[in-house]
């Protein structure tokens, strides 16, 4: 039957009876020999054209005589039957011929007068600053190696490195400082809270409207020693969109006794962080209006209720207020164009620099200047008669303290605020008291910083964090800074 099950209608293909017939016998062993020794004896014998064929076995057909070789020049050395033919012409090379040793320069006669000696490149500390310069033409490459050339030693390549000290070892002063300017220990770690340590280095930037941002935060090199924390916390945050963004940078510090310092510090800004955020879309418009009181009232509040909540963290883990505390400075940062108004808030020490056209300008605002009338929220205002008892205050004659009244309270840090116009060109730097405390110190830092900061661009992240990082003697506290550089 057919594959479909029919009958065949012609005869059967010849092989398939011949495959499964009965009657065909065995073709059984061959009557040549056929082992391995056998076939190997067979080849050699074909090959061999002299040699006797064995016995039994078939003649081996004749070998042809091998082909005539081309014609070609004659020192070329004969080639395997597998080898392509030899061609005059070379064939695509994969990569470029090396390049031959460029010609001697031709002698000198001996009237030209000598050249003059290379510049000295030694290394120099920054203590010795001066005003940029234009970097000197790169030098031409050096020939390639040829061979038999001695090797070159291990500082022969072109990518070496200058020998000027990297950034972060730079400082200025006649001495280096103490510390080694590069980490040591890491802090001790929780382990029922292994996430709690903060990072060494916090680096961020951005640009909205006519300005610039960069903000970094580094450990100070006496904390990089010890194994502590890092006491700075740095937030910079964006609320809203489009040209009604608000732009906060907030820094914080630690008490520098207390063993939760940076805790503290993270929360002062995180709490500052979300009442701005609520609050921004009126922000935006006060300083759109320039309303200086507005904005001075309520930052004023927003601030004392973040730092109220310290307060009572403290008291809720039993510990006191003077420990669980931080310092706080803020700058807020309109994303519009249009609206030059930069505005400066906060509790506590620090710094506040502009530099324009070159110089450096102290614009923190003094104790003296930043006290004034009670805000809402902030301290306890003088109880008062309807008259106005305001004698007692003006002649300076303390109140007798009520043997049923608590403890009065530590003084606190005055609120400070400060608004200011930015021209184009200016640069605003809002810092903690480790940058602050050796830019007032050092006249060699503020050198330098003004002569890298007022340049037509800003610079980039990774080379503000190296100018933050620039060390002076006598200073090893952590380094946070913020600046703006206004288009």
């Amino acid at each position: 039957m057919s594959q479909q099950g029919g009958r065949p209608t012609g005869p059967e293909d010849d092989w398939w009876g011949q495959l499964y017939d009965d009657g065909t016998g065995d073709t059984g062993p061959a009557p040549a020999p056929d082992s391995l020794d056998d076939r190997f004896a067979s080849a050699s014998g074909t090959l061999d054209a002299g040699g006797p064929a064995p016995a039994g076995a078939p003649p081996a057909p004749a070998v042809p005589a091998p082909r005539p070789a081309p014609a070609g020049p004659p020192d070329l050395p004969p080639r395997a039957p597998w080898e392509p033919p030899a061609s005059s012409s070379p064939g695509p090379v994969t990569f470029p011929a090396r390049p031959s040793r460029p010609p001697e320069p031709p002698p000198r006669p001996a009237s030209d007068p000598p050249p003059p000696p290379a510049a000295p490149t030694t290394g120099r500390a920054l203590g010795a600053w001066t005003p940029a310069t234009a970097p000197p033409p790169p030098p031409a490459d050096p020939p390639a190696p040829q061979a038999g050339d001695a090797p070159a030693g291990p500082r022969a390549s072109r990518l070496e490195p200058p020998p000027d000290p990297p950034p972060s070892r730079g400082y200025v002063g006649s001495r280096p400082p103490t510390y080694d300017a590069e980490p040591t220990a890491l802090p001790e770690t929780d382990p029922d809270d292994p996430g709690d340590p903060v990072p060494d280095t916090v680096l961020d930037g951005a640009r909205y409207g006519a300005c610039t941002l960069r903000a970094a935060s580094v450990r100070g090199d006496s904390a990089r020693y010890r194994g502590e924390p890092r006491r700075d916390a740095l937030l910079t945050a964006r609320f809203g969109t489009g040209e009604q963004a608000l732009v906060l940078v907030a820094l914080a510090t630690g008490a520098r006794t207390a063993p939760g310092a940076h805790r503290a510090a993270a929360d002062a800004c995180r709490w500052i962080g979300a009442a701005v955020g609520r609050s921004h879309a009126r922000l935006v418009d006060d300083l759109r209006a320039a309303r200086r009181g507005d904005l001075k009232s309520g930052l004023h509040r927003l601030t004392d209720r973040s730092l109220g909540r310290l307060r009572a963290d403290a008291a809720e883990q039993g510990l006191e207020p003077g420990l669980h505390t931080a310092t706080l400075r803020c700058l807020l940062l309109p994303a519009d164009p249009e609206c030059r108004t930069r505005v400066f808030f906060g509790v506590g020490p620090g710094g506040l620099f502009r530099l324009r056209e070159g110089e450096w300008q102290d614009i923190e605002p003094e104790a003296a200047d930043v006290r004034g009338a009670p805000v809402t929220g902030f301290g306890s205002p003088p109880s008062e008669t309807p008259g106005g008892d305001r004698l007692t205050m003006d002649l300076g004659i303390p109140t007798p303290p009520s043997p049923y009244e608590p403890a009065p309270e530590p003084p606190r840090e005055p609120f400070r605020f400060r608004t200011s116009v930015a021209r184009p060109g200016d640069t605003l730097l809002m810092c903690g008291t480790g940058l602050a405390d050796p830019l007032r110190g050092e006249p060699d830092l503020r050198t330098h910083l003004a002569d890298r900061w007022s340049g037509p661009e800003p610079p980039g992240l990774t080379a503000f964090l190296a100018d933050t990082q620039v060390r002076v003697k006598g200073y090893a506290d952590d380094r946070t800074a913020v600046a703006v550089w206004e288009a």
